[in-house]
């Protein structure tokens, strides 16, 4: 079964290479890289020496591993940049592939690519990814120089934290003079019903020159087996019908993807092939309705996602995002928001085969820079850097690039153009800022600037990135999430879009619906409240709501100490908050039940039920505490120490939380969560905790293949072995045999200490770490803390 298992997962790998890059034969090329922090010119020539450069394995972000400092951006999490250089060195005599190309998935930002000292290209933007030809400076009896220059000295030119370096996968790919484009093979459901589905399937090929090849499309289901066919003469652009009777729906709960292999036929010869799954879905978004898939109504239980993990910055493995996107899945959310740009082609992979749906960002600015938070949170003097500068010439061409790469994936149902590029005042104004609409009372906004740049602009980009979108794609609805609706509704920018996402703005939803009844209307980003889920389930014309944000993350840091932005329902180990349990109980369709306490907030004012009281059960005697339990049952029960405090409280319609004061006594606080009948469905209970006396470690997989990355979660555990939810102990992790470790992350946002070695302090008795395996072998792991019982947990790792 484990051989099954690992030829399976190496099967998924392969594939998702071959989609990825979409023609030829590609090959990870992250290994053997030299890295320096620091602009050298002379690094072009391929003679240069590099061997006191440092030796690093893609994917890298030298940021993460930079200084906290106040002096730097809050923007990016106060820390650095700066501008680096990446060299490779590899052999050219074994590459005997007629055409070799380079594939970068992502370089943040503004990088120049060389090979031999010759010039391949330049991309600025840092998450679109790109591909340059080798072939005409290739030494093919020798040795070949590549050289990568990496200019991220605008270090705030950004609101959140990017990263910086080749922070994405980097891929060799060969093929022959005949090959598929690159993303030159794309698929549409033309029509689908529960007898049939036609696909149309359009290739674009390079290199025919007059030869006579076939195209010829096999379709395979889930088992492997061929369910469908197809074959015509190949020519530079064409489409051709896949029909499939009894097609099997990709949905969330049952996430099918069929395989679609393209070939490229000459007599017998396959000149080129290339693979990518296929998940047949309808989607619907209506005016009065809302959103339906497959013809079911369903709200969008969506949540912002920015591209980081903590203590890993940009450079995320594989196994971290799978991790992440079902932690989020299993508190019921279904849907994630690129927050706001394309994200790794990996992150799209899992998407499609765990089932949630995507929307799918390109920018965060236009023309013009947005303000950036240097010192703190909207305070101090702002920076003007970012990528405005760049997009008049690269937008459309970036736009289409991300619908190209991703288009093939179901999971994906809306294509972002923008996010708040038209914030009011930031940079658009409109006279309507002085008109004294209820959305701009706000001081921070201020009245009509009649120097800033006109609001109609917004319109007039958003109708050419529309159709640059629609240029590649009209499968999916455009949309664009507005900050200024009030303002964009000046404009033509909503009529450009076919779907218009209001952020922070359900005041607008029942007015906006009545003055423009044709509109489809959603939360393109929301904050984590019970009041903006009810403005979706109260409007049957809302398609749902995407919280800011699904998991804490670096950058747009508040004033120092702050690492980042701390509101998601997700911490940066991607252990729930208690707000994430707070809308599993609204959100999740299994039975949940939470139980979470707080005191009075200084002054004694009473801190009624707040969604982000915390599980714990250590207070004084005699203390009033108040117990808030978070659940989707009809009714809920407490317990101290066996015996019920209180009544049963029926749901809270009101607030979505059940709540009591209760005298603190020490020992086990257990809620009980019954069905409508009274029948006992859910319970959640918490104990008072003792002196920490020992460490428990537990990992997510035991076994490794090379590369791949385990996640150690490490506990703090009290005499009677129950968890310490309050210990931040200092920790210390050490790694016998074949692995590395990636960084142990700890969840506090105001712990500005050195996250590059192996010691960090526990937060809330937890901490996580990221162990990458490097060969095959034991691998040992130990955990030790001072006057604490150490841990330790053996995996094994093989090729």
């Amino acid at each position: 079964m484990k051989r099954l298992l690992i030829s399976l997962l190496a099967s998924l790998a392969t594939l998702s290479a071959m989609a990825q890059v979409s023609f030829g034969d590609a090959v990870r090329f992250d290994n053997g890289w030299r890295f320096h922090l620091g602009d050298t010119p002379e690094a072009v020539a391929d003679g240069f020496d590099d061997s006191r450069w440092q030796a690093v394995t893609l994917p890298h972000d030298w940021s993460v591993k930079g200084t906290l400092s106040p002096a730097n951006a809050s923007g990016t999490g106060y820390l650095p940049a700066g501008i680096g250089w990446y060299r490779k060195t590899f052999d050219g005599r074994d590459l005997t592939a007629a055409q070799l190309y380079i594939y970068f998935e992502g370089v943040y930002n503004r990088s120049s690519v060389w090979l031999n000292g010759h010039l391949l290209g330049e991309r600025p933007n840092g998450y679109i990814s790109f591909l340059y030809d080798l072939t005409p400076w290739l030494r093919r009896d020798g040795q070949n120089v590549l050289a990568v220059r990496v200019d991220h000295s605008r270090i705030a030119d950004s609101r959140f934290y990017t990263g910086s370096g080749i922070y994405r996968d980097v891929w060799l790919v060969s093929a022959g003079p005949v090959h598929f484009a690159q993303w030159g093979v794309g698929w549409q459901a033309r029509t689908l019903t529960d007898r049939q589905a036609v696909i149309a399937v359009d290739a674009a090929i390079e290199g025919l020159d007059g030869r006579k090849a076939q195209l010829r499309l096999t379709l395979r289901d889930a088992s492997g087996a061929i369910v469908s066919r197809a074959a015509a003469r190949a020519s530079a652009s064409q489409t051709v019908d896949l029909k499939l009777a009894r097609p099997h729906r990709w949905d969330l709960d049952d996430p099918y993807l069929y395989t679609l292999e393209a070939e490229i036929v000459e007599g017998k010869t396959v000149l080129d092939r290339m693979q990518t799954f296929v998940g047949l879905r309808e989607i619907r978004f209506d005016a009065d309705k809302g959103f339906a898939l497959n013809g079911r109504t369903r709200k969008i239980k969506g949540v912002c996602l920015h591209h980081d993990a903590g203590v890993l910055g940009a450079a995320v493995p594989e196994e971290v995002w799978e991790r992440r996107l079902r932690n989020l899945k299993a508190i019921g959310v279904n849907a994630i928001r690129t927050s706001h740009n394309p994200q790794a082609p990996v992150f799209y992979d899992l998407c499609d085969r765990l089932g949630l749906l995507v929307m799918d960002e390109a920018f965060d600015e236009w023309e013009f820079p947005k303000r950036k938070w240097v010192e703190g949170w909207n305070v101090g003097t702002p920076a003007l850097d970012g990528t405005f500068d760049f997009f008049n010439e690269w937008g459309e061409t970036d736009v289409r690039d991300m619908v190209r790469r991703d288009r093939n994936h179901p999971s994906i149902i809306l294509w972002s153009i923008g996010n708040e590029v038209d914030y009011p005042n930031d940079p658009y104004s409109h006279p309507i800022l002085d008109g004294g609409n209820d959305d701009f009372k706000q001081p921070a906004y201020g009245g009509y600037n009649p120097d800033a740049p006109r609001a109609e602009r917004i319109g007039e980009i958003a109708q050419r990135l529309a159709a640059a979108v629609r240029s590649v794609d009209t499968s999916r609805p455009v949309t664009g999430a507005l900050a200024g609706v009030a303002m964009s509704n000046q404009t033509a920018y909503p009529e450009a879009v076919d779907v218009v996402g209001y952020n922070y703005t359900e005041s607008r939803y029942d007015a906006d619906h009545a003055t423009y009844p044709e509109r489809i209307i959603y939360g393109s980003e929301n904050s984590g409240n019970y009041a903006a889920w009810k403005a979706v389930t109260d409007h049957d014309f809302i398609s749902g709501m995407f919280i800011w944000t699904g998991t804490d993350y670096l950058g747009e840091s508040n004033a120092w100490p702050s690492r980042g932005f701390y509101s998601g329902l997700l911490d940066f180990g991607s252990f729930p908050k208690p707000r994430g349990r707070f809308f599993a109980s609204l959100w999740s369709e299994s039975p949940v039940c939470y139980l979470g306490t707080s005191l009075p907030r200084p002054g004694g004012r009473a801190r009624g039920d707040t969604t982000d009281a915390w599980d714990s059960w250590n207070y004084e005697p005699g203390q009033t505490v108040r117990v808030v339990c978070y659940t989707n049952a009809a009714s809920a029960a407490l317990f101290l120490n066996g015996k019920q405090v209180g009544e049963r409280q029926d749901y809270n319609r009101q607030t979505g939380i059940i709540g009591w004061d209760v005298p603190y006594a020490p020992g086990t606080l257990r809620a009980v969560g019954y069905d409508a009948s009274g029948k006992e469905e859910s319970s959640y209970e918490i104990t008072t905790s003792l002196r920490p006396k020992s460490l428990r470690v537990s990992a997510d997989r035991t076994a490794l293949r090379e590369g791949g990355v385990a996640h150690l979660t490490v506990e703090v555990l009290d005499d009677n072995g129950n968890f310490v939810p309050l210990a931040d102990n200092e920790i210390t992790c050490t790694v016998e045999g074949p692995a590395v470790l990636l960084g142990l992350e700890g969840s506090d946002n105001r712990d500005m200490g050195n996250y590059t070695d192996n010691v960090q302090r526990a937060y809330r008795g937890r901490l996580l770490a990221y162990l990458r395996a490097t060969g095959s072998g034991p691998v040992t792991v130990r955990f030790s803390a001072p006057l604490l019982q150490g841990a330790s947990v053996t995996l094994s790792a093989a090729e």
